[in-house]
């Protein structure tokens, strides 16, 4: 196929590309997750150092919401593509 043949992609197919970019999003928040807990436990229990720990414990706090919400947000736009896929 010659480079003026390019096909546009559907706005179906934009939409998964999109889906596909927020799971991306989502597999890094999950490791956030995960690191901010381990780091969580070495200033609480290994370092004594309380105020730190605090800290982190807010962000992961509010990692954890985000990553929540990018989970129903992903949910969403799945159940959106899989009504225009049965309409188109």
């Amino acid at each position: 196929m010659a480079e003026d043949e390019l096909v546009e992609k559907t706005p179906l197919e934009k939409s998964r590309d999109i889906i596909a970019q927020l799971k991306e999003m989502q597999h890094y928040s999950r490791t956030n997750i995960e690191k901010l807990s381990a780091y969580w436990l070495q200033l609480g229990d290994e370092l004594k150092q309380k105020d730190m720990a605090e800290q982190v414990e807010g962000l992961l706090n509010h990692q954890s919401k985000f990553h929540e919400a990018l989970e129903a947000s992903i949910e969403a736009y799945e159940a959106l593509c899989a009504g225009m896929d049965k309409k188109g």
